[in-house]
């Protein structure tokens, strides 16, 4: 399993706008989950950004996934940093 993290770090100017599309982009992100491409994501408790835990087969593949969330349409995403992530003990380990 390859599992990469989807680091979002938001500008404090755009919070309003992104407010109006939270919606689509949750529901974006519920299809991902319901599809098991996206096993986890939430919001910084500091409101300044995200993660997401996505499993897909590489970098590359996570990177263009991700220009479809409707966060990114928008350009409400400051920085994108995606990390290959190898888990070696709890759930998300082989």
């Amino acid at each position: 399993m390859s599992l990469f993290l989807v680091e979002y770090t938001y500008a404090p100017e755009k919070n309003a706008q992104r407010d109006e599309v939270r919606s689509y982009h949750r529901a974006w992100l519920a299809d991902l989950v319901s599809r098991s491409i996206v096993l986890s994501s939430g919001p910084f408790a500091d409101g300044n950004g995200a993660l997401i835990i996505v499993d897909a087969a590489d970098a590359d593949t996570v990177s263009l996934l991700f220009t479809h969330d409707p966060f990114a349409i928008a350009d409400l995403i400051e920085k994108v940093r995606i990390t290959e992530w190898v888990p070696v003990l709890g759930q998300f380990s082989a």
